[in-house]
């Protein structure tokens, strides 16, 4: 393992898929990592976040950051037909199903542990599909997200799917939340409110 003070490279790893949950929370890792050698792959999968509008703001500011980089970006919920129009055009319907039940459960409880496994399942797919041995995400940095579930959905995931590793990793760390708050100003990106999901709507601005 290579060190980088509470950062923690697993060795031989030069290429890691990233999830990204949004530009403002990947700004400081993909800079991290490009400094450090590692190529990121940015995947955007992301069907939690409501209304459409959100997402596509969210997606946008994305794949803004990434292209300024040179730093490949794939939408995972593009797959979709884009002529299908409403819930189903970016998997939003398919999220639901997955964590139906779950609706009224508190922020940081069992719906963020199914949502985050929904979302890096697919990520773990996307990286044995791309020939990438290991993912991570952005969930892990932040502030709105509990980093031991966040952690234990992206290690179940990789258990599923053959060949790929899950890099659990504080990504708030090595002054990156403050480098965070420093790109997020130079880049004007747009700054959400709250986690992503309707569900999460009732709650904005009440976790610190």
């Amino acid at each position: 393992m290579k060190q980088s003070s509470h950062i923690v490279v697993p060795e031989g790893l030069k290429t890691v898929l990233l999830h990204a949950c949004c530009a403002p929370c990947s700004s400081a890792i993909v800079e991290w990592l490009l400094a450090h050698e590692i190529e990121p792959v940015i995947y955007y999968f992301n069907p939690n976040i409501w209304p459409r509008e959100e997402y596509e703001i969210r997606k946008q500011e994305s794949k803004r950051h990434a292209e300024s980089l040179g730093v490949r970006w794939i939408e995972g919920d593009g797959l979709v037909d884009e002529r299908v129009s409403g819930l189903e055009c970016y998997g939003h319907e398919q999220w639901r199903e997955a964590v139906c039940g779950l609706e009224d459960e508190p922020e940081r409880g069992k719906r963020c542990e199914m949502c985050f496994y929904h979302r890096l399942l697919a990520t773990a797919n996307k990286a044995q599909e791309l020939c990438i041995g290991w993912f991570a995400t952005t969930l892990a940095s932040s502030r709105w997200k509990n980093i031991e579930q966040v952690n234990a959905a992206g290690m179940k995931a990789a258990e599923q799917v053959a060949g790929v590793q899950f890099w659990a990793q504080n990504w708030r760390k090595d002054g990156l939340q403050d480098r965070r708050n420093t790109l997020l100003k130079e880049y004007n990106f747009y700054n959400q409110e709250y986690c992503g999901c309707e569900f999460s709507i009732r709650q904005q601005n009440t976790i610190s």
